[in-house]
């Protein structure tokens, strides 16, 4: 079975293609999703891609949360369908819901672009078995709204349960509490990170390879096979 992973377009959306260019170099098959349209088209994963979703009116990602294609989401998530948001589709996922937590302005309060390094926290989600536990990746980072924030019970149940999967290594860029890059749902099939790993998926044309492991994941908690 070739896997059928769907990329999410909103009004705003700049890396819908490079999410895509990800998901076909994985050996999975791309298939766009419209933002106005509550069908999934029989997608098995879905990718919520980065840039800025409704201009970023009123707060990243709150209006993209009640898109008719993130409802659709919501309910196939809660089914177990493996979600991965990055960037605005981090901040998506927390609108909705689906992570807890929201992403607010960097502390320096300018936007930030670097390739950074990134810790592996978790290898167990459908995102990241493909890491080895406290391998070090080189992810492009851009963003200006990525400082990751929650309460202290919520910091606690998640550095405690483990659901902590990427975290920056060296220099905070954004003030995220505890140095977090990326976290999970309780189930481990919900992904939302700042960083971009479609950006990293060739040498030749990204900073390395290391993003390519998120998408080879996925394939491995479908149990697909690369086409």
């Amino acid at each position: 079975m070739t896997a059928r992973i769907g990329v999410i377009t909103f009004p705003g959306t700049l890396d819908d293609g490079d999410a895509a260019r990800a998901v076909r170099h994985s050996g999975a098959e791309a298939v766009s999703l419209w933002h106005a349209d509550a069908d999934l088209h029989g997608v098995d994963a879905v990718v919520v891609p980065g840039g800025f979703s409704y201009g970023d009116y009123l707060r990243c990602g709150a209006i993209a949360r009640f898109a008719p294609a993130m409802t659709s989401v919501i309910d196939a998530a809660g089914k177990g369908m493996p979600v991965l948001g990055i960037c605005n589709g981090f901040q998506i996922l927390c609108e909705a819901g689906l992570l807890p937590g929201a992403l607010v302005r960097n502390d320096k309060l300018h936007f930030v672009c670097r390739d950074q390094w990134l810790r592996v926290e978790n290898t167990t989600t459908s995102w990241s078995t493909r890491y080895d536990s406290g391998a070090e990746v080189l992810i492009p980072l851009k963003s200006g709204e990525g400082g990751y924030m929650a309460d202290k019970p919520t910091l606690d149940r998640l550095e405690g349960d483990g659901r902590v999967v990427f975290r920056y290594v060296g220099e905070n860029p954004n003030g995220s509490r505890g140095d977090i890059a990326g976290i999970a749902s309780e189930s481990g099939r919900i992904v939302g990170l700042m960083p971009h790993p479609e950006h990293a998926i060739d040498a030749l044309t990204g900073p390395s390879d290391d993003g390519l492991g998120m998408f080879y994941s996925a394939l491995d908690a479908l149990g697909a096979v690369a086409a």
